[in-house]
């Protein structure tokens, strides 16, 4: 009998298990004067940020891969520039975490638990529906980098906000450009 079921098959029982990045363990613990509840605050907010970036790098390199069209060669530049800006926004991020004492993303089933950016599995998407979807992305990342922001500034911690506020200023960067060109020939009438 042939099986429907569209669930995943897990490879081991941490899959299926919440991966935890907080309380971190005591060889990990970088001492800081943060207190321990406002870097686990900061440690929940940040890590989702982190995963959103590691999905929203695949989806744009997705796109960039699998693009076809009259734009081609200005898209597939585009996407792999924007691309690398996420990817590298990953590490800062990731790093200021174990410099407060927290811990960060582990694996892709840790990535999976806490994305909130879509997949995008389709076999051929067109690049107008790429950048649609790519423009909604960089919102919700940036409405999640002001939320994170908010909780920084409200522990005093002024390096992840400062990091924050870079990253917030290359995510509306990503915006306005894949709104420009959505304007196609529009914007000539």
């Amino acid at each position: 009998m042939l099986n429907t079921t569209t669930e995943k098959p897990s490879t081991n029982d941490q899959d299926r298990s919440e991966i935890k990045s907080f309380p971190t363990p005591k060889p990990l613990a970088t001492p800081t004067d943060l207190k321990s509840e406002q870097v686990e605050e900061i440690v929940k907010s940040l890590n989702p940020l982190i995963a959103d970036a590691f999905a929203l790098y695949t989806k744009t390199k997705n796109y960039h891969w699998h693009l076809s069209g009259s734009h081609f060669r200005e898209y597939h530049l585009l996407l792999d520039d924007q691309a690398e800006s996420i990817f590298e926004s990953i590490d800062p991020l990731a790093e200021r975490l174990r410099r407060i004492g927290g811990t960060t993303i582990r694996s892709i089933s840790h990535i999976s638990q806490l994305q909130t950016i879509t997949d995008d599995n389709e076999d051929f998407v067109l690049p107008e529906r790429m950048v649609e979807q790519l423009i909604k992305d960089n919102l919700q990342m940036v409405h999640s980098q002001r939320l994170a922001l908010e909780i920084c500034d409200s522990h005093n911690d002024g390096g992840t906000s400062s990091l924050l506020e870079t990253l917030i200023d290359e995510t509306e960067k990503r915006v306005w450009f894949l709104h420009a060109i959505s304007q196609g020939g529009r914007n000539m009438e």
